[in-house]
């Protein structure tokens, strides 16, 4: 009996070894290239397998089957934005949902940087125009003419503009703003604390609005200013630099927020109703004073804000090269680019993990780095993506951003110039490959 069973152990060993050897690992594949500095990726409600590209250049295309063959621009926006530089940039297109009952309403909705408008103070960049578009009866492209802006926030630099949009489980539509720009959260246009700790501008904030009703759209009753003490449209704030915001397509259908650090924490945060996540007293589990924004050494945090609630916590951080400089002391990137939670089945290993990465893994390279969370109590932890076919997490050039399709699986957007210029941009898809 126990000879056979020996036997039993080392033929279940045996194909275990076997399995392990075979098994798929993540890649990455070239879909579709020629953009100037893709933005935004999104399956089209009703139409299987295709997909928009949104270029932060101005143009948003539409790729049939999620290929570049028959390309088409779905909606060119680059009359309406305001003049962009040709090195790099922070504003643009940056970002597009479709409405939830898509196709039955033909509505997406888009975030750009435009022209100053008439009440937009003296020195200050721009405009943020947040705007809903009708679609074409055959939803292959969107008309300019359509536009009806919702929401104008004016900026006063040409940075940290964030813009990302998302519809969620509620039906609602999210859309999250940087602090206003410049550094440290600090100059014209950011007051005496900052905009991340003043709820009374939308400035650093996550907002959340019902654009089914009202004119042109109105607050959620249970948004946690609606009575008081806050711009109503806020869902919460507290945030630099939001550079990806998603909703997990399963679970618990939970809000990821990855926030651009200003030199020395890079992290991601769940998004919670009324939650503060700290900017501009904290940086990841540290505490932040703009005097003091280089340096490696860990400044006391503060437990709670001025209304006395505590600040929430993220749930991953990692060291930015700006203050962390040596070569062991642990830093991964310089700026954080937000993913989604894996949902796809090419490569069941990463079901319900986070997937992200970092813009630029070191100044004066055009690499990137994947990182994939997986989830634990309290604080997730944390790795490279990196397999035999992703050496160390790599990816050739700038990861400016994460796309998500229909079927759960991501997708990986780059360009290769860190500027607005030539088109250099590309999409990978991370699949599975032996």
């Amino acid at each position: 009996m126990k000879k056979n069973l020996n036997i039993l152990f080392k033929m279940v060993f045996a194909c275990a070894v076997i399995a392990t050897a075979g098994a798929a690992e993540p890649a990455l594949k070239l879909i579709s290239s020629g953009y100037v500095s893709p933005s935004n990726l999104l399956s089209v409600p009703g139409k299987k397998k295709d997909l928009i590209v949104a270029d932060q250049a101005g143009v948003i295309y539409y790729l049939p089957k999620g290929k570049d063959k028959n390309k088409s621009v779905f909606l060119d926006l680059t009359s309406r934005l305001t003049t962009l530089k040709k090195g790099f940039d922070e504003r643009g297109l940056l970002g597009v949902a479709f409405h939830p009952d898509f196709p039955e309403n033909k509505s997406i909705f888009v975030n750009y940087s435009g022209p100053r408008r008439d009440a937009t103070p003296e020195k200050w960049d721009h405009t943020s125009h947040l705007s809903r578009f009708t679609v074409s009866d055959d939803l292959k492209s969107a008309s300019l003419d359509s536009e009806k802006v919702l929401l104008k926030v004016d900026e006063p630099q040409w940075n940290h503009n964030s813009g990302r949009l998302a519809f969620g489980p509620d039906g609602l539509l999210y859309a999250s703003l940087g602090d206003g720009g410049a550094g440290n959260d600090v100059g014209l246009g950011h007051g005496e604390n900052g905009n991340g700790q003043n709820p009374d501008n939308l400035l650093g904030t996550v907002i959340r609005i019902n654009v089914d009703e009202g004119d042109p759209y109105s607050i959620p009753d249970d948004n946690p200013f609606v009575k008081g003490g806050g711009r109503p449209e806020i869902f919460a704030y507290g945030f630099r630099n939001p550079w990806g915001m998603s909703f997990d397509m399963g679970g618990e259908h939970e809000l990821f927020l990855a926030d651009v650090g200003q030199s020395r924490f890079e992290e991601v945060n769940i998004v919670k109703k009324g939650g503060n996540y700290g900017w501009r007293v904290r940086e990841g589990f540290t505490g932040f004073d703009p005097k003091q924004a280089y340096v490696s050494k860990n400044l006391e945090a503060p437990l709670k804000d001025a209304r006395g609630e505590r600040f929430v916590d993220p749930i991953v951080v990692y060291k930015n090269k700006g203050a962390f400089r040596k070569k062991d002391d642990g830093s991964l990137g310089i700026s954080i680019t937000g993913g989604y939670v894996y949902r796809g089945k090419a490569l069941p290993q990463f079901d319900g993990k986070y997937i992200f990465g970092d813009w630029n893994m070191q100044r004066g390279t055009n690499i990137g780095v994947l990182f994939v969370a997986s989830k634990s109590e309290g604080r997730w932890s944390m790795d490279l993506l990196k397999s035999k076919h992703i050496k160390d997490g790599q990816v050739e050039g700038f990861v400016t951003a994460f796309g998500q399709d229909a079927q759960g699986e991501i997708y990986i957007m780059t360009n290769d110039t860190n500027a607005l210029i030539n088109k250099s941009g590309k999409i990978y898809k991370l699949v599975a490959k032996k």
